[in-house]
């Protein structure tokens, strides 16, 4: 493995950081109060060619590996993870559509969501299944043309904002077997949406429930083979895993660079305080753990691209540990800054609230320590 970015590697990361840079940061805060991303950016981000990421370049989409794609979020992350994390999901509805969808319903859909003219959001955590996720209860029961939907989905960014939606339903039995994906249109009968979450952080993402009520969806809307949606759901989760702490290490990343700049200005007893060694020592702790976690995503990333057998515990391991890094290090520059990080001016307080719930999201912090505990075992019997 190459740890140096090769130049179209560089190329698209300036890209996505002035973007960003550009369009999105200056408005963070905006949206924030809003509670919501005005839909103009994505037809931006689309023309980037940003919809898409690594949906295969047959379908027309731009093709990256996943180590590619993770240095786009990182980049766009350090203008604001909350809008980064959304288009994260949205990418990973658009690989899942482009690997596992029937032709026609791919021949429907997939340029629009490729071009982001339809933003899609991904319906998996329900009321009482968060990190048991097989355990949900949804259903959709087949019909003469089609299924029936019935149940309700929790904690889904975008819910009432996005334009079509992958959930995940019932179809069989009470195992994860009995699982099937299913491609759901924001106007379709049946369907509709809880009170807006008030959240720690995530803010510009409109969060609530989303419920269906005798829904009713074409079978042509099957994604992939009937009970088989879990399975391309934990396939989903690897590259989401890496794009959240790809989404953290960015936002670490802006909060350090942040506190550097300050710190150079902010004087104390006569001096800048970055002349202090006893904070002096907490920024070499900081940049040596940023540079640690970004080794180990690019690696994870890279196991996940060469479709290595232990892809999945790397991805685990990354997201552990690069989002617990970043979380970490967010707090810590807050801190180097004084009361004043505890003001929004600073833009640190920010990131601190929205890199908490990456340990939460894409599976728990402590469901990755169960997936590498099992690979470990597995591996010595």
């Amino acid at each position: 493995m190459d740890f140096d970015l090769n130049d179209a590697q560089i190329a698209m990361f300036d890209m996505a950081y002035d973007f960003g840079q550009e369009h999105i940061a200056p408005y963070a805060y905006e949206w924030e109060e809003l509670g919501t991303i005005p839909k103009e950016l994505w037809s931006m981000v689309g023309e980037l060619g940003f919809g898409g990421l690594y949906v295969s370049e047959e379908s027309g989409g731009t093709g990256l590996s996943r180590l590619d794609a993770s240095i786009v979020f990182e980049a766009l992350s350090m203008a604001c993870p909350s809008v980064a994390a959304f288009l994260s999901i949205h990418n990973m509805c658009a690989k899942m559509l482009d690997t596992f969808a029937n032709d026609e319903l791919k021949s429907d859909v997939l340029s629009d969501v490729i071009s982001l003219k339809t933003f899609m959001s991904y319906c998996l955590t329900e009321p009482n299944s968060g990190s048991d996720a097989a355990a949900l209860k949804t259903r959709a029961d087949r019909t003469n043309d089609g299924f029936i939907l019935n149940g309700t989905k929790a904690f889904i960014s975008g819910a009432g904002y996005s334009d079509a939606y992958i959930v995940m339903a019932r179809t069989g039995d009470q195992e994860s077997r009995g699982i099937s994906a299913v491609y759901v249109e924001n106007n379709s009968c049946g369907l509709s949406f809880g009170g807006l979450e008030n959240k720690m952080g995530w803010r510009s993402q409109p969060t609530a429930q989303v419920q269906f009520d005798n829904c009713r969806i074409p079978a042509s809307n099957l994604i992939g083979n009937e009970n088989d949606g879990f399975k391309y759901a934990m396939i989903g989760l690897d590259g989401g895993r890496l794009n959240i702490a790809a989404c953290s290490l960015g936002a670490a990343q802006s909060a350090m660079s942040k506190t550097l700049a300050y710190m150079s200005q902010r004087k104390a007893f006569g001096k800048p305080i970055n002349q202090f060694q006893g904070l002096q020592f907490r920024l070499a702790d900081m940049e040596i753990e940023l540079q640690a976690a970004r080794t180990f995503l690019r690696q994870a990333a890279w196991k996940l691209d060469c479709d290595a057998h232990d892809a999945t515990k790397y991805c685990a391991m990354a997201k552990k540990f690069v989002t617990e890094i970043g979380s970490r290090v967010a707090d810590q520059c807050l801190q180097l800054h004084g009361g004043y990080g505890y003001l929004s001016d600073y833009g640190i307080e920010k990131l601190v609230r929205d890199l908490r719930v990456h340990q939460i999201l894409e599976g728990t912090n402590e469901v990755m320590r169960i997936i590498v505990a099992r690979y470990l075992i597995d591996e010595y019997q």
